[in-house]
């Protein structure tokens, strides 16, 4: 008798068709991961039907209550049912997935809660009375009669009650709230012209507001800047860059901080694509890369970033939350990012944070702080002007003190130097920072910071106008790797030969180096090539040989800058703060902290109780 083989089990499973229920609980597990996804959909939803205003309700972090309310065009009573089907959608026809213009056109975010959750849909369509119809665990009742004068109402209880594994998996209610701010926060950033609002009511009755932001006027800019500076804050608002750029059919705006203006961490980068919110790999490196120049590795850039392009250029279908994209060319989106911001950092020139100066108000201390007895005016120019004449021989012994040496008033010409950005230099004190005057306060440069910045924008256009010089290695360094790597590698020979990193194929998975930049002086070859690798898997792009290029650059300009503590003539001075103010990112050092700090007068004045 023969007998059947070990891997084959005598009692085979069946095949079955899995019923609906189960079907959009599984595909509850992938669009609704969270109460802030459930919020995403919705207000999605709210959006695709034109709505002008959005209410969010919530309570105990959303797994209780989740309520949408919108004003836009509402369903009609007989599409209802229809609504809370699998795949039925009014979005898109099926004919063409790749032409797609509105957040949502799965037609699996309402099935999906009404699997999880007990959910209830009210609507109202112009021409139409208004309807209702609920669904709990996936079993669903029928339509019947509502109160409501226009849109939508969407209202979700007990979220993942017919799921109670789910549940375990929930973080507290506070992190789950915080989850459903920030996810709101981010749909109206791409939205400035509609209004917002979020409200909390755990506790029971009206609750509170925890987010409201107003519908936006103005052009596209200045309604996106009042929004940013509403959810962002004022203080990005005022040290943002407008950003506005197109390359090849792709264009991005939005607002770009400055470099002085950074983070500790990632949390202030949002980036969208044709208003969708994305957490794109690709896009945030390409963010990092545009001021990889400017910060230090511990630093973090703030930008809010607009990507706008024709939707057969990108696949949005990538993964049911819609949070990931694919762009047809990343290459081109990657480029637009690096270049739009390069270009806008470039022409802010010597611009710095306004949050660096309230940074050096907030540390000085009055050193009387009870009750001003009396208000002394500020005197009249001709007033000031005669006093500084009856003091100036007082302070001529102090000319040869370089610990705060004042420099004689240079006589005002058709363009006065107080009346340039940066004013005219008056004083060095502990022979390391310039002080200067401008027409309505002060500026306090750090002069070997500003200079060392100089020296390597100096050091980087020589580069790029002379190229970088390499070194032949006496015995080439041969590198083993995979295949693949090897072709990835060389199809970037070219590049990196500009670079000074000259490669060559030497047989199977094998690469050699023959060439490497002779300002790096004695390098390890194959530890170099590697981290190339590396950064071509992580990002798509290497930086490898560039940064460490751009550090010796760094490290040259370091030692060929101004030393703190020499001595500089007032002509010295006053030649350092014009060549800043032509030389574009000089607000910041090499290592993103400022190079100088500006005072306006009305604070100065403010700090003794003059006003």
């Amino acid at each position: 008798m023969a007998q059947s083989p070990p891997q084959i089990s005598e009692n085979r499973p069946v095949i079955r068709q899995l019923d609906d229920a189960a079907i959009n609980r599984i595909a509850a597990g992938e669009v609704v991961e969270r109460p802030a996804s459930a919020v995403k959909e919705l207000v999605e939803n709210a959006l695709d039907a034109g709505a002008t205003r959005i209410d969010i309700t919530y309570a105990d972090g959303g797994k209780t209550l989740i309520r949408v309310t919108d004003n836009g065009c509402g369903i009609a009573p007989g599409d209802l049912p229809l609504a809370l089907a699998r795949h039925a959608t009014s979005k898109i026809d099926g004919s063409d997935l790749l032409n797609i213009h509105t957040f949502g056109f799965r037609g699996e975010a309402l099935p999906s809660l009404g699997a999880v959750g007990r959910l209830t849909l009210t609507s109202r369509a112009p021409g139409h009375d208004a309807a209702e119809i609920s669904v709990a665990g996936g079993q669903m009742n029928a339509v019947k009669p509502a109160a409501l004068n226009a849109g939508t109402i969407v209202t979700l209880r007990d979220l993942f009650y017919a799921t109670p594994a789910r549940l375990k998996f929930m973080r507290t209610d506070r992190a789950e709230a915080q989850a459903i701010t920030d996810t709101v926060k981010r749909l109206a950033m791409a939205e400035p012209f509609v209004g917002f609002t979020l409200r909390d009511t755990s506790g029971g009755g009206e609750g509170r507001v925890s987010f409201r932001a107003d519908p936006e006027t103005g052009d596209l800019f200045d309604a996106l800047h009042g929004r940013l500076a509403r959810i962002l804050g004022a203080d990005f608002a005022e040290n943002a860059l407008r950003i506005d750029a197109t390359r090849d059919g792709l264009q991005m705006t939005g607002y770009a901080a400055l470099p002085t203006y950074s983070r500790g961490s990632s949390v202030a980068q949002y980036l969208f694509v044709n208003g969708r919110p994305v957490r794109d790999k690709m896009l945030y490196g390409a963010l990092r890369v545009a001021y990889h120049d400017f910060l230090s590795r511990d630093r973090h850039p703030a930008a809010a970033l607009f990507i706008d392009c024709d939707p057969t250029l990108v696949d949005v279908n990538v993964h049911p939350a819609k949070s990931e994209v694919r762009f047809r060319d990343p290459g081109l989106a990657r480029g637009l990012i690096v270049s739009g911001l390069r270009h806008a950092l470039a022409e802010a020139g010597h611009r710095a944070s306004t949050t660096v100066a309230g940074a050096t108000l907030g540390a000085f201390r009055p050193e009387y702080t009870g009750p001003r007895i009396y208000q002394m005016d500020r005197p009249s120019p001709t007033a000031r002007a005669a006093s500084y004449q009856a003091q100036a021989p007082g302070f001529d012994e102090m000319r040869s003190d370089y610990s705060a040496r004042v420099e004689p008033v240079i006589e005002e010409t058709e363009t006065a130097p107080q009346d340039l950005p940066l004013g005219a230099a008056r004083a060095q004190v502990h022979e390391n920072y310039i002080i200067a005057q401008t027409a309505d306060g002060m500026v306090i440069v750090d002069q070997h910071a500003a200079h060392e910045r100089l020296v390597y924008e100096r050091l980087k256009a020589q580069m790029a106008e002379n190229g970088v010089a390499s070194q032949a290695l006496l015995i080439p360094e041969i590198v083993e790797m995979s295949d693949g790597d090897s072709a990835r590698l060389m199809e970037l020979s070219d590049e990196l030969a500009t670079l000074g990193l000259v490669i060559e194929p030497f047989g199977p998975g094998t690469i050699a180096v023959r060439e490497t930049p002779a300002i790096l002086g004695q390098c390890d070859a194959r530890a170099m090539v590697l981290d190339i690798l590396d950064e071509l898997a992580d990002q798509g792009d290497s930086l490898s040989v560039r940064a460490r290029i751009e550090v010796i650059l760094s490290r040259v300009a370091c030692h060929g800058s101004i030393r703190s503590g020499r001595r500089m003539q007032a002509d010295e001075m006053n030649a350092l703060l014009r060549e800043m103010e032509a030389t574009p990112h000089s607000g910041q050092c090499n290592h993103g902290r400022p190079t100088y700090v500006e005072l306006k007068l009305a604070d100065i004045e403010r700090l003794f109780g003059r006003t």
